[in-house]
């Protein structure tokens, strides 16, 4: 996987690294443990991020350079200093600066997941026979970019996250750019339909239509829709569904998911840097 590649590792390092929070120097006596390197710890999550293993897995891989206790407590440290938020935000304003964001054409679509050990976030997968799931759900650009995210249980349907999914492109300043939507079929409904009248998105194509002038009790005819747009959204799920704490998640609380997801979309976006900058390599 690309995510672990060394060109892509050293280049989000290099924008983690002024993020981190200053050391914790306050013992009266000035007797601390050498500190671990933020790095070793680090390459650690990312480890766990991409084969979904446990943390003490993740401590034998990285070499036994540091515990399991001592990741859990980096990685609640840099939560609390929203690193991984303002990473994602960097990575995006990077890659629209560079490259720059198509929204002529987005989607947004769902992807369920396990989670065995449950906890906040979570809930009965109907797709895997009701065990405890999770799910995220993504709006894209034409080229499948993330540009904006939600997270919930496995038994939550699209249209419930379809608000919160487009939350985080208003906060950006990316709705109005919006040329068309696409959505598949489970998001005709009206709820979806007042949403997107009411954040001003007059274009939204829906996979099928019911057809205009149906009457309630009788068999509906029903047009087909060109999938148009969607696969670009339907593959950057994929992409992230190979991310093995993603695809089988057991961290049990939503912060813990949302930074994963984060960093995942992080690695995604740094890859597509590298392959632009290398574009004109013979």
């Amino acid at each position: 996987m690309r995510a672990l590649e060394t060109e892509v590792v050293d280049a989000v390092w290099a924008a983690v690294k002024p993020l981190l929070p200053a050391p914790d120097r306050s013992h009266p006596l000035g007797c601390h443990r050498r500190r671990i390197p933020d790095r070793v710890c680090f390459e650690a999550m990312l480890i766990r991020l991409v084969t979904g293993c446990s943390w003490v897995d993740a401590e034998r891989l990285i070499g036994g350079m540091v515990s399991d206790t001592t990741l859990r407590a980096r990685r609640d440290e840099w939560e609390a200093a929203g690193v991984f938020d303002t990473l994602v935000d960097e990575a995006l304003c990077a890659y629209d600066k560079i490259v720059g964001l198509d929204l002529t054409e987005t989607a947004v679509d769902g992807s369920q997941h396990k989670a065995p050990m449950g906890g906040e976030g979570t809930g009965p997968n109907p797709t895997d026979r009701g065990k405890s799931g999770w799910k995220w759900s993504l709006l894209t650009d034409r080229t499948g970019i993330p540009i904006a995210w939600a997270t919930d249980g496995a038994n939550r349907h699209d249209t419930v996250l379809f608000d919160a999914t487009l939350a985080p492109a208003v906060q950006r300043g990316l709705l109005t750019d919006i040329e068309t939507l696409h959505l598949d079929r489970g998001y005709d409904s009206s709820a979806v339909r007042t949403t997107c009248q009411g954040l001003g998105l007059a274009d939204v194509l829906c996979a099928r239509q019911r057809r205009e002038g149906s009457q309630p009790g009788r068999k509906r005819a029903t047009r087909q829709r060109p999938l148009g747009m969607r696969w670009p959204v339907e593959r950057t799920n994929s992409w992230l569904s190979n991310f093995g704490q993603l695809r089988r998640s057991t961290d049990r609380k939503i912060a813990h998911r949302l930074a994963q997801l984060a960093l995942a979309i992080t690695l995604l976006i740094t890859a597509k840097l590298i392959d632009w900058r290398d574009r004109w390599a013979v």
